[in-house]
């Protein structure tokens, strides 16, 4: 019997771990997995919820590191992680993603001589700016399973020196559980509890908005008024608000003037159900955000997304992404196509399928 722990601690990591969790069951004589939560995402709506709506079950461990700086975070979910790893003694420890979670318990399982299984490894921004771009490229030289998800990921690991009999092209797992979850997400009526007015399918956009570049300045947060303004003079615009963002909406004092935007819908974040259903019935998305990109592409949405760069080229080149940043000239000139029926349909890529989580178990099943 191998051992197998299992790490999530934010968002993103809920909705990748749902469909592994599942297909372990499948191999239960072979694995035991141990979930450990490590509390970095602590709000109802950003992390228990998501627990209710993906039928993952209670942790095995949670560590509640809670917020603080990245140096903070990190150091919290190193030291209490290490306690679980010298008492649990797993052969493998999964990390999802790019949050510190998955930075901090990858350090620790190195250097404790665990062997390491990235799911999402490879994706690049080239941007050292971003803290995420930091996790995902020492975590990656960490791991001894790295699963890939678009062939630019290969591409990346291969110039970084990352022996290719480490690496596995499997598809992309958020896309197992939004496939897994279509009869759900359609069965969702949020439509109807939006407030002060309900909205009809087609007639909206959505925004997320959470990235440092995006909202820590007041510089930053009037451009992205600018842009809101001018965009909610043509459309609905449904925001779920994101905790760090409304405290730094506060902190800047821009809360009411978002708030008082005719045509801006601000409202509480929304589990994951809810919010792939409000994606799917939309006209467009607006998001800073990463695995928005690729949830888009697969549902055929048009998305804006508000950087500088992505690590998810794969949603621009085949699928319905456009890269606009805060450049108000290309929001409009991609505005327009998309308001006037021109958007880039797109398609899903290689191994979007479905099938992601069961080829990682089915690699692990052969190798440990």
């Amino acid at each position: 019997m191998r051992r197998i722990i299992i790490v999530a601690g934010a968002r993103p990591n809920f909705i990748k771990i749902a469909p592994l969790i599942s297909e372990f069951k499948r191999y239960r004589n072979h694995f035991e997995t141990l979930l450990v939560h490590t509390g970095q995402h602590y709000d109802f709506e950003m992390s228990q919820i998501f627990f209710q709506n993906l039928n993952i079950p209670k942790p095995d461990v949670f560590l509640n590191a809670g917020s603080g700086s990245h140096a903070i975070q990190t150091a919290r979910i190193m030291e209490s992680f290490e306690k679980v790893v010298l008492k649990k003694r797993p052969d493998l420890v999964m990390v999802v993603g790019d949050v510190n979670s998955t930075l901090a318990c990858s350090i620790v399982a190195a250097k404790l001589n665990v062997k390491i299984a990235h799911v999402e490894a490879g994706l690049r921004s080239f941007d050292r700016s971003m803290p995420e771009e930091i996790n995902r490229v020492v975590t990656d030289s960490l791991s001894d399973f790295l699963f890939v998800s678009e062939p630019s990921g290969i591409r990346n690991l291969r110039r970084e020196g990352i022996d290719s009999k480490r690496v596995y092209f499997v598809g992309n797992i958020m896309i197992d559980t939004l496939l897994s979850n279509m009869k759900k997400i359609d069965g969702s009526n949020i439509l109807k509890r939006l407030s002060p007015v309900p909205v009809r399918p087609g007639s909206y956009s959505v925004l997320t908005l959470h990235r440092p570049s995006n909202v820590d300045s007041k510089e930053s947060l009037l451009e992205m008024y600018e842009i809101l303004r001018s965009i909610a003079e043509k459309i609905r615009v449904v925001y779920p608000v994101h905790p760090r963002t409304k405290k730094m909406l506060r902190a800047h004092n821009f809360l009411y003037k978002f708030e008082e935007l005719r045509n801006l819908i601000m409202i509480e974040p929304v589990g994951y159900i809810d919010f792939i259903k409000l994606v799917k019935e939309s006209c467009f998305v607006l998001t800073d955000s990463g695995g928005i990109q690729e949830e888009t592409t697969v549902l055929g949405i048009p998305c804006l997304t508000l950087r500088e760069n992505t690590e998810r080229p794969i949603t621009i080149k085949k699928g319905t992404n456009y890269l606009v940043g805060r450049d108000k000239g290309r929001i409009k000139k991609y505005l327009t196509c998309i308001l006037n029926g021109r958007a880039k349909k797109g398609q899903r890529p290689k191994f979007w399928d479905g099938k992601t989580a069961e080829r990682i178990v089915q690699i692990l099943y052969r190798n440990i």
